[in-house]
């Protein structure tokens, strides 16, 4: 067993919860107000992180990572007083007189296992989650981002008691199934790759553990004929190359109406130019690929199409180009696998049929985006294709949204988060009840013969 979550250190988390020191609404407010002071206090180490490990600017890692979270935690605190109340529900006749009730109760001690992309945020958010509902956690930050994973370890441990939230560190792919196959957690989140989220699940099937998997996929694009084609470019290229496309939700490939495929290449191109420079490499705003396994992975599919744009490369500083590909094979591995960096394959179509044709190729892709003037091709889209979410006339910014729910479907995920859609992963509906007992009719109760009309008089 691993020495970095030992069997007194489990003992002593569920004994906790057991207490009901993590069930108050007063804790969790307290709790929720800790973590965003804390991640305040530690704002510049974070970005520093985030740089080293990713090449985030500032600037960057406060949009889609610090910042982020500070919005999540603010919207849960103002909002969980009303998210806790007891819901109270209709009582049918036949079991009356009787009071029906819902409570949301915490799930206990929870396992958050966190990717390497977002590696702050795909961490801390789902905790926000599990902190409101009530629950202790254990939480393991991606190995492959050190400097955060560091940063966010001391935080932690520097703000809370380890019977509530405990870090981990380490190699996943060993410390995970170690703890998962020892102990049973009342919930695991993963965050991460189909192929390991299919593992994860595999795990907590043995002990009908309940999951939430955010996995991934191929989100399309689709660029309409009828389109606003200036702002489609700027913000298809920002959605595609922040963080030099290492997204989950990032446009993976391009489908556009051959009226305008010239036109918005032409128009991705000048964006590109625009945000980063005519040497990206140079620019304070675009980023690195993770590692060396990671660069060799999207270097193999330059040759796999005609490159229109980018391919440049340096491995010595893991810089891959904002980079186009046109002629590629639909059954190219580029077109098979998430790509998860900055290439971006394009396709024309003639027709919306031809256009869902391929892209149920990769079913249940974790998001889809639409540029579009015309509802009726917006509503074609939305209806005929299974996605987890997406953005009409836009890209990446329904993450934003904490009422919105973020999760997959099939493929690309089980479950879903943020807002009130967190809470409600960490927590479980509870039934109640209550029954009066100034009257008990006898109907009820046996013998039954010559009470048929009454019960169906009651069960109608």
């Amino acid at each position: 067993m691993s020495e970095a979550f030992s069997e007194n250190d489990y003992s002593f988390m569920r004994q906790f919860f057991v207490s009901g020191a993590t069930h108050s609404y007063s804790f969790r407010i307290a709790k929720l107000k800790a973590l965003k002071k804390a991640i305040e206090k530690y704002e510049d180490a974070l970005a520093e992180a985030l740089f080293n490990d990713l090449h985030k600017s500032k600037e960057e890692a406060f949009m889609t990572e610090i910042g982020f979270l500070y919005a999540e935690i603010s919207h849960t605190i103002k909002h969980l007083q009303n998210w806790i109340l007891t819901q109270n529900v209709s009582t049918p006749s036949a079991i009356m007189p009787s009071s029906s009730k819902v409570l949301r109760v915490p799930l206990g001690v929870v396992l958050i296992i966190a990717p390497w992309n977002y590696p702050l945020q795909l961490l801390l958010c789902p905790l926000v989650g599990a902190i409101a509902g009530g629950n202790c956690a254990i939480i393991k930050p991606s190995e492959v981002t050190p400097h955060t994973s560091a940063v966010v370890s001391q935080l932690i441990r520097e703000t809370f008691d380890s019977k509530f939230i405990t870090v981990i560190e380490g190699d996943g792919a060993v410390i995970v199934p170690e703890i998962m196959k020892k102990h049973r957690f009342d919930h695991v989140f993963f965050t991460g790759s189909t192929a390991v989220g299919r593992e994860i699940a595999k795990l907590a099937a043995n002990k009908l553990v309940p999951v939430t998997l955010e996995l991934g996929g191929k989100s399309p694009c689709i660029v309409d004929k009828d389109v606003e084609l200036k702002t489609a470019a700027q913000r298809i290229t920002w959605g595609k190359f922040t963080n030099a496309g290492q997204t989950c939700v990032a446009p993976d490939y391009l489908l556009v109406h051959e009226d305008r495929k010239d036109e918005l290449i032409a128009g991705i191109k000048h964006s590109i130019d625009k945000f980063y420079g005519t040497d990206p490499k140079s620019s304070a705003d675009y980023g690195r690929i993770v590692n060396e396994r990671r660069f060799d992975k999207l270097t193999a599919y330059l040759g796999q199409g005609e490159v229109i744009s980018g391919g440049e490369i340096s491995k010595s500083d893991l810089y891959f180009s904002p980079t186009l590909m046109q002629n590629v094979s639909l059954d190219a591995p580029v077109m098979s696998e998430e790509i998860f960096g900055p290439i971006l394959p394009v396709f024309s179509y003639k027709t919306s049929e031809e256009a869902i044709k391929i892209i149920n190729r990769n079913a249940n892709p974790l998001a889809l985006y639409i540029f579009t003037k015309n509802k009726k091709v917006e509503q074609l889209y939305t209806s005929n294709v299974e996605f987890g979410g997406g953005c009409i006339n836009n890209t990446l910014v329904h993450l934003g949204n904490p009422g919105l729910p973020f999760g997959g479907v099939g493929n690309s995920g089980v479950g879903a988060y943020h807002g009130k859609f967190s809470f409600d992963t960490f927590t479980r509906p509870k039934a109640i009840l209550k029954s009066a007992t100034w009257i008990d009719p006898s109907i009820k109760y046996p013998p039954y013969r010559g009470k048929l009309k009454w019960l169906r008089w009651f069960c109608r």
